[in-house]
């Protein structure tokens, strides 16, 4: 018989475990997220792709809003301006005070009229800067008024600010173009085309020479065409500048540069006021109150953007 296995007494501890006995599994360790791929770290890559994508889209609606600028507010700016010059230059005309020889930049000089491509009373402005020709046509201050002894040049858009030449190309020989000023009015014939690599020639001295860019979105070259006077022209005064530096075809506006820049400032100014406003008042308010502002900042940058164009686009 074998003897009965004696009980373990309550109380007593456990007895260790032998050598032979195997050892427990080991708990598994906690897993440990690789560096960089936390939650903080994904948070801050989205962070970054919306700023950029804001910095990208803002940049596409400030771009898109210049071209509808160029395209549709130019006109309205400039068809503006011409119905304003209008009546001051008729009212000068009256009164027989519209100038005849060096006039202030900008001012108005000359009617012009030239029915084979639509264009009636179209006035002229002293001066061929991109600023100028935000106006209508311009004169070239070193050159005659239209109808006086000698050339007289004018330049002209083709393509924003009302582009009062943008179909100066469809002139053909013996199409008339009529010019009024304080010396009287006068019909010039078209006889000639040019353009940058083919000056216009043309022995006779007393001319007209019209000039605007080509058609392409970028403009690259000029396109001219000249016409004699017919009849006699009237005594040229004199007293214009021999030569004007900046008074030269497809030229930006350089002097816009410093004025753009502090309406940009203004403008981003606005901006900010918009936010830090709508933050502690009510925000329908704050972007009503603040919108005119910021569209009156936002039309000055474009108009100073223009500038820097070439003055013939």
């Amino acid at each position: 018989m074998t003897a009965p296995a004696l009980e373990k007494p309550a109380g007593t501890a456990p007895s260790a475990p032998s050598p032979a006995d195997p050892a427990p599994p080991a708990a598994p360790a906690p897993e440990t997220a690789p560096a960089g791929s936390d939650g903080s770290g994904r948070t801050a890559k989205r962070v970054r792709f919306l700023q950029a994508a804001w910095a990208v889209s803002l940049l596409a609606v400030l771009t898109m809003g210049f071209v509808g600028y160029l395209f549709t507010l130019s006109h309205v700016q400039q068809k503006h301006f011409q119905s304003t010059a209008y009546k001051s230059f008729q009212d000068q005309l009256g009164k027989a005070t519209a100038p005849t020889g060096k006039a202030a930049d900008g001012s108005p000089v000359a009617l012009l009229d030239i029915p084979a491509i639509g264009l009636h009373q179209a006035v002229v402005v002293e001066g061929t800067t991109g600023r100028d020709l935000m106006r209508g046509p311009g004169h070239r201050r070193d050159t005659a008024l239209p109808g006086q002894t000698g050339v007289a040049v004018l330049f002209g858009r083709g393509a924003t600010f009302g582009a009062p030449f943008g179909e100066l190309n469809r002139l053909r020989v013996g199409d008339k173009i009529e010019a009024t000023t304080g010396q009287g009015r006068f019909t010039y014939t078209v006889n000639v085309y040019g353009d940058e690599d083919h000056p216009i020639v043309d022995p006779v001295r007393n001319r007209l020479v019209l000039v605007t860019s080509d058609s392409n979105w970028i403009p690259e070259s000029t396109v001219m065409i000249g016409a004699r006077l017919d009849g006699d022209p009237v005594v040229n005064p004199g007293g214009r500048p021999v030569t004007v530096p900046y008074d030269k075809a497809l030229a930006a506006d350089k002097g816009a540069l410093a004025a753009l820049q502090l309406w940009t400032l203004g403008l981003l100014g606005a901006v900010v006021a918009v936010v830090v406003l709508a933050r502690y008042w009510h925000r329908s308010a704050a972007y009503l109150s603040l919108a005119p502002v910021v569209g009156a900042l936002l039309w000055a940058v474009y108009e100073n953007a223009a500038a820097l164009l070439p003055n013939l686009y």
